[in-house]
């Protein structure tokens, strides 16, 4: 399945079959996916109902992250290379033996020549062996009432026999079957562009059982396995480092240029390269649920997921189509029977017209743009789950940012522990550090980090709760405790006014303040402390010089701490103590007046706001399951400058997008006027076909080189 004639009469046939209740097809993938009632039809009776059309079908395999195989035997290209020297030998004979060269014919198209017996033997088998792939697909199109492309090829060369123009009829066959190859192969081209870009994972792996060392295709590698990775070896999946110290080249996943060194703890992916020493590795997925596997995953379905551009070009292909019909039938008749033109000469220049309404070449100049531009993006680190978001992020107009793990490092530390009300310090860091443990938070992981500096373990906790914006609830030693900010006290109901004198000091030096306490009572005060990331102050500046007008801080923080941290970077708004719902809020407002908005968070308390986000993008490996799960964009590494690269891909995919609709209209648009004043042949309107095919194909595919991000 290479092009939209082709999705259009497989819908047509299955849309018969009782039992079938709707149908989706991606082109790039060649993928159709039927939902069925399985006692009503089944697979066999599918792939039946697909041969009558003319067309093959196999069960699609979810493992499969490769291109489709490619048969030992492909018969459709041996007849088009059979068409090629059946028309070359009549066209040679015709020159040597009966003195009517090529130019003589194609210069008095549509005059009736009389040919010699075997020279009309020569083009009537190139008619036959080029269309041969195509009747099927003619008849069904023929019994349905529903003219396509194959049929209207099959009228033209008929009308082009009965006209004696048997070489020009011999000559449509040969590049209608050679523009279905080009079809053919530039669908195949982009599957493989993306398919070989995560194609790196290793066969084998070398899984420990004890003492002994067993190598078993990576497929079979099972969340908990041991495996061994030596220098210069592919890591087979995707694991947590056991043992050994080693630098990983890790580009394949999240698009860093550098090696990444990795020790004891640490969390390598499948398909990246183990550079330096001895690796042992605890696999935590199994094989077909890798990061490059699900990556893949996303980058395909992702063309489920219908783009504007692919909207309007299914509208106006609605209307193109009988449009061009109209015109046919009036190039045909108008000359003729108002100005005395001849018949033969102008229903010829009709079928011209027919054969330049095929739209694969429109049809499919935004999918394979868009696919290609998700590839690439995955590629370098920023995996966006659909061609909508990627067209929406080169529409922003501002971005919205969480402030703890997005614009700093998420890798708080503790400035200040202090008691209040003559609390035992050690008890209530216990108490404390039993709470975060079981938060997601990097602060909470912070406090628990802190503890153990300390060497106090953190005491049992039961009964668990996040109060999103607000802190943590849970019992200890059967006594219930509380940990959070300001807006946790006065949810409980306690004076924050006693201890603001203490907050408002920490708060001024940029730190962010927790409070834990027992049910009325405050314990302790904690000063945390994280840095700007490093790459911040540019990522924005670039932002701002591309023309994002309105870039913004979104913090449950106070405004002392949040201004204080991010002092010196090129925000334009501070918005501070904010629950999750009052950020969904301003995101909401800003979209609403301004226009297209992203929201970068990576936590739980970033969920509503970026539900609420044109694009919501979640930030770096440590993102919460919530955030990446409710995003569209994920970067697959904590670097912010990320995002001027996923908006300059955006915007560069959208330019291509306008390219190719306006290469394959205009070719268009050029050969309906030359049909019109009578000057095109046939076998220029499928060679112009063939060609718009084929440029937009390689324009989208240049979006699979870009620079790194």
């Amino acid at each position: 399945m290479d092009c939209s004639e082709e999705v259009s009469l497989l819908r047509r046939e299955l849309s018969k079959v009782t039992g079938i209740y709707e149908l989706h097809f991606d082109i790039i993938q060649a993928r159709m996916a039927v939902d069925a009632d399985p006692g009503l039809t089944s697979a066999a009776a599918i792939q039946t109902v697909v041969a009558r059309a003319g067309l093959s079908c196999e069960p699609w395999d979810v493992q499969d992250s490769g291109a489709r195989a490619v048969p030992k035997f492909n018969y459709r290209r041996w007849l088009t290379a059979a068409s090629l020297i059946f028309l070359a030998a009549g066209a040679a004979v015709n020159a040597i033996f009966h003195g009517v060269g090529v130019l003589h014919l194609l210069a008095h198209q549509s005059h009736g020549h009389e040919l010699h017996a075997d020279v009309a033997v020569l083009f009537a088998l190139a008619i036959a062996a080029g269309f041969a792939p195509f009747a099927k697909k003619a008849w069904a199109s023929l019994r349905a009432l529903r003219p396509d492309m194959n049929l209207l090829v099959a009228i033209s060369m008929t009308g082009a026999c009965l006209l004696g123009e048997w070489m020009e009829g011999a000559t449509l066959a040969f590049l209608f079957a050679l523009a279905a190859e080009i079809e053919s192969w530039s669908a195949s081209r982009a599957r493989q562009a993306v398919s070989g870009l995560f194609s790196a994972s290793p066969r084998e792996a070398a899984v420990l059982h004890g003492g002994h060392e067993h190598r078993i295709p990576a497929a079979k590698v099972k969340a908990g396995d041991r495996v061994a990775v030596r220098p210069g070896e592919k890591i087979p999946c995707d694991g947590e480092v056991l043992a050994g110290e080693s630098h990983v080249d890790q580009s394949l996943i999240t698009g860093e240029s550098v090696a990444v060194p990795k020790q004891p703890g640490s969390q390598v992916y499948a398909g990246t390269l183990n550079s330096g020493g001895y690796l042992e590795v605890r696999a935590t997925r199994a094989a077909s649920d890798t990061t490059v596997s699900r990556i893949l995953r996303m980058v395909t379905e992702s063309t489920q997921r219908r783009t504007r551009a692919e909207l309007f070009v299914d509208r106006f292909v609605r209307i193109y189509t009988p449009a061009v019909f109209g015109l046919a039938f009036l190039v045909v008749g108008i000359p003729p029977l108002l100005l005395g033109g001849d018949w033969s000469h102008w229903f010829y220049q009709g079928m011209v017209v027919l054969l330049i309404s095929c739209p694969c070449a429109l049809v499919i100049s935004t999918p394979v743009t868009m696919v290609s531009a998700l590839a690439s993006a995955a590629r370098h680190g920023v995996l966006i789950k659909g061609g909508a978001y990627l067209e929406e992020a080169a529409r922003l107009k501002a971005v919205f940012f969480d402030k703890t793990g997005v614009l700093t490092a998420g890798q708080a530390s503790v400035v200040a522990f202090m008691s209040i009300n003559g609390a035992d310090p050690d008890a209530t860091l216990a108490r404390l550090a039993a709470l975060e443990s079981r938060s997601e938070h990097p602060l909470g992981r912070a406090l628990v980090a802190y503890a153990n500096q300390r060497g106090i373990a953190a005491a049992p906790a039961e009964a668990f709760q996040a109060l999103p914006g607000r802190g943590v609830t849970a019992s200890v030693g059967d006594r219930p405790y509380w940990a959070g900010g300001v807006r946790m006290m006065e949810s409980l109901g306690l004076n924050a006014e006693s201890h603001r004198d203490k907050i408002d000091a920490l708060e001024a030096g940029g730190c962010t303040v927790i409070l834990c306490g027992h049910e009325q009572e405050a314990l302790a005060a904690v000063a945390l402390s994280d840095a700007v990331r490093p790459e911040a102050r540019n990522a924005l500046e670039v932002l701002h010089r591309m023309g994002v007008k309105h870039l913004a801080v979104l913090t449950g923080d106070g405004d002392a701490a949040a201004r204080s941290a991010t002092a010196g970077l090129p925000l334009d708004d501070i918005r501070t103590r904010l629950l999750p719902e009052e950020k969904a809020a301003a995101v909401r407002g800003y979209r609403q007046l301004h226009g297209p908005v992203a929201m970068v968070g990576d936590g739980f308390n970033d969920a509503p706001a970026m539900a609420e986000a044109n694009v919501a993008i979640a930030m770096g490996p440590n993102a919460t399951d919530l955030a990446v799960e409710s995003s569209d964009v994920v970067l697959m590494t904590a670097d912010l400058n990320r995002l001027p690269f996923l908006i300059t891909h955006a915007r560069r995919a959208a330019r291509v997008v306008r390219e190719n609709v306006a290469i394959a209209l205009g070719l268009k648009l050029a050969f309906l006027a030359a049909a019109a004043m009578g000057s095109a042949t046939l076998w220029m309107a499928i060679a112009a076909d063939m060609g718009a095919t084929l440029l937009v194909t390689l324009n989208g595919l240049r979006l699979l080189r870009v620079k790194k991000a």
